[in-house]
């Protein structure tokens, strides 16, 4: 008796994409330069201007921060293995990348990775993310515990002190990851901190410590804070999708999950089309200078939720932080605080009726 097997269909998605899941050698080497040469240009030049004037020195450390963004999306497109179609010069690409962003480069991806497969995922949470409580789960917590989400959620600890810390110091704790990224995520770690002392070392021999930190400290600010920044307004909003097994989907986590963050062109430049965070999460395989095309070719990836600069800091500004699984919805912690009043007073309310 012959078998037979019926083959599931792909969604229409998966056949779009594929058509610009294809890397062209030439693009990503004119990225690379026009990337990593400025970079180390503008850093250099900051750290000789430290000793005519600091005015001088920081628009330059600002100029490094944004090339600095830009070797990031290099190392995060070798990651994915959609920079290069060879799977040797993506691995060589982001080690090198490394050494700028100061982020390892197999502990990132395997963390990376993890985010792209559970997005909006309420079973998966805490890994590559920005960690995202339910509003049953923040209620359950002891008060000193909620204080700490508190604090963790607040935008000025997240980009002005979680963002630095995360880039400069637990970046540099190899045997933190040992456990859950194995050998090679540790030597990830300690190959990237030798290689950055290696720099700091050479840094201040040519410029001197001080002018090195200097033209540095700032440079890696504005840069971490920039980042974070854009991964947290890109799945922290109202509707953002969140859901568990066996309803998520990927392509309504890819879709609903993530936003298109409609930047100037300027700053699109410089965030490598990161902002195009929706088509980036529905295909991590398309390099990031076919996203634009891949979105503006496709109507049907045009509804999603599109945030500009102003929106986009009215919606930091609101400090988004609990998942309400009976509206489907974030909310905030005041939103939170005032259900929880009105709840107490109606319980109230009914115990004296009653």
């Amino acid at each position: 008796m012959q078998e037979t097997t019926t083959k599931k269909a792909k969604p229409a998605w998966v056949r779009i994409v594929a058509a610009y899941q294809k890397p062209t050698i030439n693009t990503s080497v004119i990225q690379i330069l026009n990337s990593y040469i400025p970079f180390w240009f503008f850093l250099i030049l900051s750290a000789i201007l430290v000793n005519v004037s600091i005015l001088l020195s920081l628009p330059c450390s600002l100029l490094a921060a944004g090339f600095m963004m830009r070797v990031f999306i290099i190392q995060h497109d070798a990651g994915h293995g959609s920079f290069f179609k060879s799977k040797k010069w993506n691995t060589i690409v982001g080690n090198l990348c490394s050494v700028v962003t100061l982020t390892p480069y197999d502990m990132w991806r395997t963390n990376h990775a993890i985010h792209h497969a559970h997005n909006g995922d309420l079973n998966h949470r805490g890994t590559g993310d920005i960690y995202t409580m339910t509003v049953n789960e923040y209620r359950a917590l002891p008060s000193w515990k909620r204080l700490g989400y508190k604090i963790y959620r607040n935008p000025a600890f997240l980009f002005l002190i979680g963002a630095p810390l995360m880039f400069v110091v637990l970046f540099r704790l190899p045997f933190a990851y040992k456990h859950t990224h194995g050998r090679r995520g540790l030597m990830s770690v300690i190959r990237t901190d030798v290689q950055f002392l290696t720099f700091i070392v050479l840094m201040s021999v040519i410029f001197g410590f001080g002018n090195f930190l200097m033209a540095y400290l700032p440079m890696i600010f504005f840069a971490s804070s920039a980042g974070v920044w854009m991964f947290y307004v890109q799945h922290q909003f109202e509707d953002a999708y969140w859901s568990k097994d066996p309803h998520w989907t990927y392509e309504d986590a890819a879709l609903k999950g993530s936003t298109y963050y409609k930047l100037p062109k300027v700053l699109q430049w410089f965030t490598g089309n990161i902002g195009l965070h929706h088509i980036h999460h529905l295909s991590p395989l398309i390099p990031n200078y076919l996203l634009q095309e891949c979105h503006d070719e496709n109507p049907e990836f045009h509804k999603v939720v599109t945030l500009t600069i102003w929106s986009s800091v009215k919606l930091v500004a609101k400090n988004l932080a609990l998942w309400d699984e009976a509206t489907e919805k974030m909310m905030t912690f005041r939103e939170f605080e005032r259900n929880e009043r009105l709840a107490r007073q109606l319980n109230r309310t009914q115990a004296t009726n009653g």
